[in-house]
């Protein structure tokens, strides 16, 4: 009976070399996969490398180290999270506000998903204290760029309300370029918002919540300084066209 002198990493090696995909795209795979239903810190290198049928060799030469892994990761997922977005977004309407406002519709499709576990980078910052750490930089990079692309349909929203003759004068305007850097900060503030509550609650109708808000900030940034009033305080009522659908989750 012939016996069997390969040693480990041989094996490895050949298993690495049989699986489909190149073995860093598997770890970064794995990585991200079972980071984000488990957390950063609950999840070992052994167990990344074994749902990556991968070598643990490989682990360590393309990475070299778990932080670098999941900072990878994060950044691969960045970029497809924020192509799914902005693509979304872009088919919800011919106007700024239809975007603004169908952004939570994107949203909530993401929220009833079964593998939905909030928001990626809010939790992997979460989990990291240093803000140098190259996680948390990446963490923060995915939010400059969503806020940068809020921003882009924000300023289409105040041009949209200067021709439309909201504004006033281009003088006195009280829509302007100013008033759309702090509406994308608010923006964003409702977007994570609506991730959170999500998330915790297990409702995905925290996104048409957070939308029926939405709709109150744009309504009073048309409608409250243009005609010199404050802005209104009371209950802006739901299009039919809102109105929820039934919750495929219960709310706890």
């Amino acid at each position: 009976m012939a016996t069997d002198t390969r040693t480990d990493t041989e094996t490895e090696t050949q298993a690495d070399a049989s699986s489909p995909g190149s073995a860093r795209d598997r770890l970064l795979d794995a990585a991200e996969a079972l980071i984000y239903a488990g957390g950063i810190h609950a999840t070992g290198v052994d167990a990344i490398v074994k749902q990556s049928g991968t070598a643990r060799k490989s682990f360590y030469t393309h990475f070299g180290s778990k932080d670098a892994l999941v900072a990878a990761a994060l950044e691969r997922r960045d970029e497809r999270w924020m192509n799914w977005f902005i693509a979304g977004t872009q088919q919800r309407g011919k106007t700024a506000r239809k975007r603004l406002l169908g952004m939570f519709d994107v949203l909530r499709a993401c929220f009833a998903s079964e593998d939905f576990h909030g928001c990626a980078f809010l939790n992997a910052a979460g989990e990291i204290a240093s803000a140098e750490d190259p996680i948390r930089i990446v963490a923060r990079e995915h939010k400059e760029r969503l806020l940068a692309f809020v921003r882009t349909q924000c300023d289409e929203f105040v041009n949209e309300s200067s021709v439309n003759g909201t504004s006033g004068t281009s003088g006195a305007s009280a829509i302007n370029h100013r008033h759309a850097a702090r509406l994308s900060r608010q923006w964003l503030v409702l977007l994570d918002g609506a991730i959170a509550v999500a998330l915790v609650s297990g409702d995905p109708d925290a996104a048409l919540d957070a939308q029926t808000a939405a709709r109150a900030v744009l309504d009073a940034q048309t409608a409250g300084p243009a005609s010199g009033a404050k802005p209104s305080t009371g209950t802006t009522a739901e299009p039919a066209s809102r109105k929820r659908p039934p919750s495929r989750r219960t709310a706890t």
